[in-house]
């Protein structure tokens, strides 16, 4: 097992049936860290307000993260907006996990880092919910083409990850605008705050680059892209993933590393 500093993921959605669980518990078989940072959108409460998929597995992703937490793990959940109910709860902890509405990361290099999931930097989910909600629907129908898609991929022979809604990112206009206005509005936001970094989610876009004089993390998803950031312990964030959607600037190769055995 690899000993990092600190562990960032956000967007695993359990309670649903595109959740790669499994995927993730290779992750946290691989990394053991000092810190746990779960940035939003873990239990996907919407989604199970229409139907619950609960596998072994999202049940042993929920143990172990409990299990970390009782022996010294600081392990911290910044609610996103499919978990919002638990918003209400700042402050508080459960088993050892402390629910902040935001959190701040002091790394190993000195830098501090903005923690959040994101989505009131999304203006169609802040504004107009009723969408979202209907884009919820077809994004999840979506992902399960793409499970299906991925498997006969591999019926034919055809190795490595390959994401529909990553290509769909990639080509359409509107959503590499999208996500360009995403990133910059939550960049903007920690440099005025006097931040060095954000790390968040939501968009399920995992990256990591230089905007507005800071620099700006996304944590990627566990639906489609299976990806997360490790701080080591010299403070560098380094993004594993197996598949990384559209990223409006590549990162550097020395920041980003594909899951080999790990995340497939």
């Amino acid at each position: 097992m690899i000993k990092v500093r600190a562990i960032f993921i956000s967007d695993l959605h359990l309670g649903t049936r595109n959740c790669q669980a499994e995927k993730l518990l290779e992750l946290l078989r691989d990394y053991e860290s000092d810190y746990l940072y779960l940035l939003g959108d873990i239990v996907d409460l919407w989604a199970m307000s229409r139907g619950v998929h609960w596998s072994p597995a999202q049940n042993t992703v929920v143990q172990k993260i409990l299990k970390r937490a009782r022996h010294g793990v600081r392990v911290v959940l910044v609610p996103g907006n499919h978990d919002e109910a638990l918003r209400e709860h700042e402050g508080v902890s459960f088993g050892n996990i402390r629910i902040v509405r935001y959190g701040v990361h002091h790394a190993a290099d000195g830098r501090r880092y903005l923690l959040i999931h994101g989505d009131e930097f999304d203006q169609v989910a802040r504004y107009h919910r009723w969408l979202v909600l209907v884009g919820d629907h077809g994004y999840t129908r979506m992902m399960t083409l793409n499970h299906a898609l991925s498997q006969l991929r591999r019926a034919m022979g055809r190795a490595g990850h390959w994401s529909l809604s990553s290509a769909i990112k990639r080509n359409l206009k509107h959503a590499v605008a999208y996500v360009r206005d995403y990133e910059t509005a939550v960049a903007r936001h920690a440099a005025e705050q006097g931040f060095d970094g954000v790390i968040c989610g939501h968009i399920h876009v995992g990256t990591q680059k230089d905007l507005e004089g800071v620099r700006y993390i996304n944590c990627g998803d566990w639906v489609d892209s299976c990806s997360a950031v490790i701080e080591h312990a010299d403070g560098r964030m380094e993004l594993l993933a197996a598949s990384i959607p559209v990223a409006t600037q590549a990162p550097r190769s020395s920041d980003t590393v594909v899951l080999g055995a790990s995340v497939r």
